[in-house]
């Protein structure tokens, strides 16, 4: 008995029916592929715009308070 499932989608690196197994894919080596591609940058999840001041190097140092008693 196969472990296929019918009707179901399609694996989205070669096309061939998903198996429940290795689901969405429909293999392991599919699975192995998409895993790879990830890993080399391939693939990328989309992101806004950063905040100037998210990784702190782009944003100037906050000036020290006064003292208001100093002369």
């Amino acid at each position: 008995m196969s472990s296929r499932v019918k009707g179901q989608r399609k694996c989205p690196i070669c096309g061939s029916a998903t198996e429940e197994r290795w689901r969405p894919f429909c293999s392991r080596r599919c699975a192995d592929v998409d895993l790879a591609r990830w890993m080399s940058g391939r693939y990328a999840i989309p992101g806004g715009d950063a905040d100037a001041d998210e990784d702190g190097d782009k944003v100037p140092p906050a000036p020290l308070p006064r003292d208001e008693n100093a002369e």
